[in-house]
């Protein structure tokens, strides 16, 4: 959906309770009585992850289909519950600002426990945090009366994420509409939603009507701009590269060339070039001891090794006797896979004629 749920909003309440699926149908009785807002200050990002579920479990199929009947598909080699693969879609980087109103009681026992949740809190995907706390405002604002949900989703600010956020004109909202007084008929634009859960295990929703609009500064929203960012953009530390063109690199190059006797450390034929084991102080600051001579055959090999491990500034160190399975597998991998020109680093010349 464009907003958190109603289901989902719920669902959140729930784990902040310490209430388990199996436990939140009589809880949901009462929760599902409060009416629902949602203001959509960043829409987010549509992410798609991929799923198995119900590996020798079982999962019930919609189609009733199954070999005894029971709407469980089973393997014909293990005779085992089949994994269903899912493919299933969160908002990433989004950011919605939800008004909850009903009895007083209720809503205090939902602030109290979002507050200080029983169990981590998440929307959607483990994997995806609240990166801000959940509740906004301070604790004697938290139960503030408005006439109606507009009006609550109105009363916050709007803040950018980032300092360079573009500054929005609207902002889109979701409003809850129910039956008041003689108006019992929903409006023609209003959007039929089902996510009114009754049940979680196993998952019953039931619907309803729900009314697309938009704020503005008529409405009472505050825009606050970039002295208003909730996140300040970091600059990662600046971190040291290899220059090659450098006088003292290359006078250290030579040095540690010299130490090994001109061969490479790890397979001993003639060495060419040098390995980094630390860029720490790469750039011209390099010590003969940040370096390790090698031939371009186990060079290509380790720093292939270490491009795949995504290694920072410390990396691998080809006399260590833990990455000698490791390189020597790199190497075979790169003698049959690559050109005739790189094999020939490794061949002889009687070899390679």
């Amino acid at each position: 959906m464009d907003a958190p749920t109603k289901s989902g909003v719920l669902g959140l309440i729930c784990c902040a309770m310490h209430v388990s699926r199996e436990e939140a149908r009589g809880e949901l009785r009462e929760l599902n009585k409060l009416r629902m807002g949602v203001r959509v200050d960043r829409p987010g990002t549509l992410w798609q992850d991929y799923h198995t579920v119900g590996a020798k479990i079982g999962i019930l199929r919609a189609d009733r289909e199954g070999k005894n009947g029971d709407g469980i598909k089973y393997t014909p080699i293990t005779h085992e519950p089949e994994t269903l693969i899912t493919r299933r879609y969160y908002l990433c980087d989004a950011s919605f600002l939800v008004a909850l109103q009903g009895d007083w009681r209720l809503i205090a026992e939902v602030r109290n426990a979002l507050s200080e949740p029983r169990w981590p809190v998440y929307l959607g995907r483990k994997s995806c945090p609240p990166s801000v706390p959940l509740l906004r405002g301070k604790d004697n604002e938290d139960l503030d009366a408005f006439d109606d949900l507009r009006e609550a989703l109105a009363s916050r600010p709007w803040r950018p994420r980032l300092e360079g956020d573009k500054t929005p004109d609207s902002l889109d909202c979701f409003i809850e509409w129910r039956p008041k007084g003689t108006d019992r008929d929903a409006p023609p634009d209003a959007e039929v939603w089902y996510d009114v859960p009754q049940s979680f295990d196993p998952p019953v929703h039931y619907p309803r009507f729900v009314l697309r609009d938009a704020l503005t500064a008529r409405d009472g929203l505050v825009i606050l701009h970039a002295q208003g960012a909730t996140q300040r953009v970091t600059l990662p530390p600046p971190q040291p590269h290899a220059n090659y063109e450098n006088r003292e690199y290359k006078d250290k190059r030579k040095e540690r060339l010299r130490a090994d006797h001109g061969l490479c450390v790890f397979c001993k034929c003639p060495a060419t070039t040098v390995q980094h084991i630390t860029y720490r102080r790469a750039g011209g600051g390099e010590l003969p001891d940040d370096l390790r001579s090698l031939c371009r055959l186990c060079h290509d090999a380790v720093t292939m090794i270490e491009y795949g491990l995504g290694m920072g500034l410390d990396r691998i160190n080809p006399e260590e006797p833990q990455w000698r399975e490791r390189i020597i597998a790199k190497r075979d991998e790169i003698v049959r896979f690559r050109s005739l020109e790189t094999r020939r680093r490794r061949l002889s010349a009687e070899e390679v004629e």
